[in-house]
């Protein structure tokens, strides 16, 4: 009778207190890190999205350039820039096209199209050449 006595005033079945803070420990370190994750997953999103969208502003331009021809473009050296909230539909770029003549031969031109966003932080180039 004593053996019962002993067994019934130690009960094994339950948690400690020292277990139960151990555990919220581990638990709020995994979801801070979870919390963090995501957080670069959602900026990681959006400088792609905006690369994508650059790049898109980029390729239309030359685009617009090789539809028009050399003759449209200028016969000097020169750049023109499409400030930031100038393009239609994306106030958060500006856009810049530097017209380089004679380059990379007489009679050719040399153009690049540079899409800024983030206050210039960031760019996305393009070139094409013309002749003519």
């Amino acid at each position: 009778m004593t053996h019962m006595l002993n067994k019934s005033y130690t009960n094994d079945c339950g948690f400690t207190l020292m277990e139960v803070l151990i555990t919220i420990v581990l638990l709020t370190v995994g979801l801070l890190g979870m919390a963090a994750l995501t957080t670069g997953i959602i900026n990681g999103n959006t400088h792609s999205r905006r690369l994508t969208t650059a790049t898109t502003l980029a390729q239309d331009k030359i685009e617009d350039v090789r539809r028009l021809g050399s003759a449209s473009m200028p016969s000097v050296d020169t750049t023109t820039t499409e400030p930031y909230n100038t393009i239609t539909d994306y106030p958060l770029f500006k856009r810049a096209t530097t017209t380089v003549v004679n380059s990379p031969a007489s009679n050719m031109k040399t153009i690049t199209i540079t899409v800024y966003w983030d206050s210039d932080s960031h760019s996305v180039s393009l070139q094409t050449i013309l002749s003519g």
